[in-house]
C-alpha cells in the first residue's frame, strides 16, 4: 500500500509512532528503535517506544499502557510486530492476546527470523493489517537495523564540517573552528543518537576531543567512541582514555600492535579489538563486523580528512551529513578529504534536505 490509501487519522498517529521511535534512537542496540500508538475511537489509548538495551519493545509498553482498551483497537507501529522467540516472547503474541482489531505498520523488517511472519500470524487470527504508510521514513528511522540484519555492519554516517570554500583545516593541520554553536549543539544531538562515534588516531592527537554528547541532561546518553589507532599511540592522558569510566572507548589497532600497551590500555578500562591492516592502515570493512558483532548499529563517523577519505573511498558511508560554514580559509587550507574532491562525498547520494544552523547549513544525503 502507499501513503495515499490511508486516511489522514492514519497518517498523523504513524507520524507520532515514528517520533516516539526516534526517542531511542543510539540506545536499543542492537534491537531497533521502533515506536507505537495504540488509538480506539479516535483517541489515544497507549505509546511506546523501545526501551534503552532493546527491552520491553515498543508494543509492549504500548499495549501496558491501553490495558484493556487495547481491545478491538489499532496499533500503529513503525516496524513489523517481532514473530519469534528471543529473550522476550513475540510481540505478535502480545497484540493478538491484547484484542488489537486492526494493525498499520510502516514496514516489514528485513530480519530472516521476522521477514513477514509477525505480519502473517495477525492475519491468521483475523487481525486486519495494512503495510506501507511513511515506509520510507521509517526505512531511514531503521537504518541500523537493516544494515545490520542484511549487511551484517553498521549503517555508517558520515559528518564532516568544511568552510565555505571547501577546507576542513588550516595549513599543517592546524585546527579552526568552521562552524558556529548552534552548528555544535546539533553534532552533540547527533551524537546521542548513534550507537559509536569514530574517529582516527590523528584527530585524537591534535584535538584531544572528548567525543561526548555535551547537552544539558544528555552525557550519559553518549556513544561509544572508537578510535582507529593501528600503532596504539593513544597517550593516557588525552580525554578519551582518561574519562573511560565515565564513557567507553574501543581502539582498534594492527595485529602486530604492542601487546604491552594492549595490556596498559585494558587495565584503564579501553577495549582493545585487532584488526588486519594494510599499508598501515586498518581493514575497514574489519572494523564494521566487528563492531556489528559487539551490537552497534548505528556509526557516526566523525573523523579527520584522512578517515573521511578512506570511508569514502570504500563505498562504506550510507548516509552524510555535511556542515557548511562561512569561513574562508584559502588555498593552503587543508582538503574536507585527503586525495579525493570534495565531490566525490556525495557522487551516487540523493539529497534528502537540509537544515539551517545560525550562520551555517546543514546538508543531509543518502545512499540511492
Amino acid at each position: 500500500m502507499t501513503d495515499t490509501d490511508f486516511t489522514a487519522e492514519d497518517l498523523r498517529f504513524m507520524r507520532l509512532a515514528l517520533d516516539l521511535g526516534r526517542r531511542g534512537l543510539g540506545h536499543t542496540a542492537p534491537n531497533p528503535a521502533v515506536g507505537a500508538v495504540i488509538v480506539k475511537d479516535g483517541v489515544i489509548v497507549g505509546r511506546g517506544w523501545t526501551q534503552d538495551g532493546g527491552r520491553p519493545h515498543a508494543e509492549v509498553e504500548a499495549l501496558k499502557r491501553a490495558k484493556r482498551a487495547a481491545n478491538g483497537a489499532t496499533l500503529y507501529v513503525t516496524l513489523e510486530p517481532c514473530s519469534h522467540q528471543g529473550q522476550t516472547p513475540p510481540c505478535a503474541d502480545a497484540v493478538i492476546k491484547a484484542g488489537i482489531a486492526r494493525v498499520v505498520s510502516a514496514m516489514e523488517d528485513p530480519n530472516p527470523e521476522v521477514a513477514g511472519q509477525g505480519h502473517a500470524r495477525l492475519r491468521e487470527k483475523k487481525i486486519t493489517v495494512d503495510v506501507g504508510l511513511l515506509g520510507e521514513e521509517a526505512r531511514r528511522a531503521h537504518a541500523g537495523h537493516i544494515a545490520r540484519v542484511t549487511q551484517h555492519r553498521p549503517r555508517v554516517l558520515l559528518k564532516l564540517a568544511v568552510s565555505a570554500d571547501g577546507k576542513a583545516g588550516l595549513a599543517h593541520r592546524k585546527t579552526v573552528q568552521i562552524t558556529g554553536e548552534e552548528a555544535r549543539e546539533r553534532v552533540f544531538m547527533l551524537r546521542a543518537q548513534n550507537d559509536a562515534i569514530l574517529v582516527g588516531i590523528g584527530t585524537v592527537l591534535a584535538d584531544n576531543p572528548q567525543l561526548t554528547s555535551r547537552l544539558p541532561g544528555m552525557m550519559e546518553r553518549s556513544p561509544v567512541r572508537v578510535v582507529l589507532d593501528a600503532q596504539l599511540r593513544t597517550p593516557l592522558s588525552l580525554s578519551v582514555i582518561s574519562t573511560v569510566r565515565d564513557c567507553p572507548t574501543w581502539l582498534f589497532c594492527g595485529e602486530k600492535a604492542s601487546e604491552v600497551a594492549q595490556d596498559i590500555l585494558e587495565q584503564k578500562g579501553v577495549r582493545v579489538f585487532r584488526v588486519p591492516e594494510t599499508d598501515g592502515r586498518l581493514d575497514l570493512d574489519a572494523v564494521l563486523k566487528t563492531l556489528n558483532g559487539e551490537g552497534i548499529t548505528r556509526l557516526m563517523v566523525e573523523g579527520g580528512p584522512t578517515v573521511a577519505a578512506s570511508f569514502v573511498a570504500a563505498g562504506l558511508v550510507d548516509e552524510v551529513a555535511l556542515l557548511r560554514g562561512l569561513t574562508q580559509i584559502g588555498a593552503n587550507g587543508i582538503d574536507a578529504l585527503e586525495g579525493l574532491p570534495l565531490g566525490k562525498l556525495t557522487e551516487g547520494m540523493t539529497p534528502l534536505g537540509s537544515e539551517t544552523l545560525g550562520v551555517d547549513t546543514l546538508e543531509w544525503y543518502g545512499r540511492t
